[in-house]
């Protein structure tokens, strides 16, 4: 069990069942917020062939994935990996040649970038 999932083992007795009306308002929440809605919309050759092939790669229809995709855009949680990987070489280069500096040398280099800020 996780701590999430014992925090709730522990609180159980804690817990307060909803009113019938206050159960139908956060079923009416979830249906809107659960339900579909279909869409047409044109896709390049290349690129809905693209996407087929990653749906087969993580074992989801094809659908699934865009559907995915479109989601993590809009809720912010959609990472550009090869950004991200990026960034994070540049980061590396930027400590070990920080490293490799006298520590005068470093340490005002640390302080323009917080003067800067």
């Amino acid at each position: 069990m996780d701590d999430f999932e014992q925090s709730i083992e522990d609180n159980a007795e804690k817990f307060i069942p909803l009113s019938d009306t206050e159960k139908n308002e956060v079923e009416s929440i979830i249906k809107v917020a659960n339900k579909t809605k279909n869409i047409n919309i044109r896709i390049s050759a290349y690129d809905i062939e693209k996407v087929k092939q990653r749906s087969v790669e993580e074992g989801i229809p094809y659908q699934t994935l865009i559907s995915s995709i479109i989601h993590k855009y809009i809720t912010g949680k959609l990472i550009d990996e090869k950004a991200i990987l990026k960034s994070m070489e540049l980061l590396k280069q930027d400590v070990y040649s920080r490293s490799h500096l006298p520590k005068s040398v470093a340490k005002k280099g640390v302080k323009k970038q917080q003067a800067v800020r």
